[in-house]
């Protein structure tokens, strides 16, 4: 009983991001295709020409596609068909050769252990119900000496109550975030040491953000409040300020990198 139960929890949010990211397609590379934090995860990754990459959560194709010119392959997997259709859109739009588009689960990857010489995945963490299960996941692709690379939200520790009730409603398919030590407690765990990290702030137009979210309508005007009313005050993780007469939020991001020790090595 336990087990369908956990299943049909899991089939439940999976529904939800399925949903919210559908309706996110349209728009979605607008809104994330942010240079500064795609250069930045490149240059985290340490991705070379022999490389094999995959890319969990791929949504359109933005991480994939960056690193694709240097890569000597690239896989995309997402949960939204939608998705992938935009990712397969913009592959053909940048004339890139190398590239392989999947629809899966992460928590249930469709590939052989040690199949991939580097695991990506960006803003994706806070919408997995077990993360800790999804980078087990990760390290069992990855081959012997490969990177995994995590790039998400991680808000301060004494503010992730907050961030979570505000993002819960703004995407009904937001699970938890974790912050940069509790990040960071999930490598150790996966016996992913020593981890390197880089942080930094991804600001955004907050009227742009909530053109692309698709909150339940009765929550959309709680949301406005919410961040109206934390201007200056940064309870709930995000800096909201003013600029130019704008509503303006920062998510604070860190990329988390480390390599899967050869075997034999711990």
């Amino acid at each position: 009983m336990l087990n369908s139960d956990a299943n049909t929890v899991t089939s439940t949010h999976n529904a939800l991001i399925v949903d919210q990211f559908t309706r996110q397609a349209a728009t979605f590379e607008e809104r994330h295709q942010h240079t500064d934090p795609l250069e930045r995860m490149l240059r985290v990754a340490r991705v070379t020409a022999d490389d094999t990459v995959l890319d969990l959560g791929c949504g359109p194709g933005i991480v994939s596609c960056a690193f694709a010119p240097v890569a000597r392959h690239v896989t995309g997997l997402d949960l939204a068909p939608a998705m992938l259709e935009r990712a397969r859109a913009r592959q053909v739009e940048r004339k890139l050769n190398n590239m392989t588009w999947t629809c899966g689960d992460v928590a249930k990857l469709p590939f052989a252990d040690d199949s991939f010489s580097m695991v990506v995945t960006r803003y994706t963490f806070h919408h997995f119900l077990s993360p800790a299960a999804v980078l087990k996941e990760m390290k069992r692709v990855c081959s012997p000496g490969g990177r995994l690379v995590v790039a998400d939200v991680t808000p301060e520790p004494e503010k992730l109550r907050a961030y979570d009730q505000f993002e819960t409603l703004r995407d009904p398919s937001h699970a938890h975030a974790l912050s940069l030590e509790g990040l960071k407690t999930l490598y150790a765990q996966a016996e992913l040491l020593p981890v390197e990290t880089e942080s930094f702030g991804l600001e955004m137009d907050f009227d742009d953000l909530m053109s692309g979210s698709f909150p339940n309508p009765e929550d959309v005007e709680r949301v406005r409040q919410l961040v109206h009313d934390d201007v200056d005050k940064n309870r709930i993780g995000l800096a909201v300020h003013r600029k130019n007469g704008k509503y303006v939020v920062s998510f604070p991001t860190t990329i988390v990198a480390a390599t899967k020790a050869a075997e034999g090595k711990q």
